[in-house]
């Protein structure tokens, strides 16, 4: 096959990098979905029609996935998923609709807490437990956050070393109280 065939083959789709108070968007020009999920970290793949339509007249920069350089910003993503690409776990959690993972956020301002959280195939949260060191516990979900980016991308190798199963996760659910102080269903 030569590269104007390889090149045939490529279809743009519309890729985001939503990093919470707002995204840099970029046409990208690949093979498959999952081929720009597993070269760029961070990134998601926009295929909502009424999103898609939106951007369909909008000045994006449009790459090919196999250019030696990228734009600014997607660049790093690139570099840090070259960087997992070899690791142990690489993309184990990435064909999963739910994944529950504990993280530890250990912020030097903060008193340490642990968050279990229950996260979509898209890294964003569904629901989460906050524990505290003192025993404390508070879940929340979507209707209490401002905004709900994705918070883990599922090729990360290092996440399979926090996942935790299901019944862990509802045991501290049921257990925990409401972030607003009334029980949410």
């Amino acid at each position: 096959m030569t590269s104007d065939d390889a090149a045939a083959y490529k279809h743009p789709f519309l890729a985001l990098h939503d990093y919470g108070m707002g995204g840099v968007w970029w046409r990208i020009r690949a093979r498959s979905e999952r081929e720009i999920l597993e070269t760029f970290a961070w990134v998601e793949v926009v295929t909502d029609p009424e999103i898609v339509a939106r951007f369909e007249d909008k000045e994006l920069d449009e790459v090919d996935i196999d250019a030696p350089h990228m734009p600014a910003g997607l660049d790093g993503l690139r570099a840090e998923r070259a960087a997992q690409r070899g690791r142990e776990g690489f993309g184990a959690l990435a064909d999963r609709d739910i994944v529950h993972l504990r993280r530890r956020w250990d912020e030097d301002d903060e008193e340490p807490v642990v968050y279990l959280m229950e996260v979509e195939s898209d890294g964003r949260r569904i629901r989460q437990v906050e524990l505290a060191e003192d025993g404390t516990a508070v879940r929340s979900g979507p209707d209490d956050w401002p905004f709900n980016p994705p918070i883990v991308d599922l090729f990360d190798p290092a996440l399979v070393g926090q996942e935790i199963t299901r019944t862990e996760f509802e045991e501290h659910w049921s257990r925990a109280r409401q972030a607003d102080g009334t029980d949410y269903l």
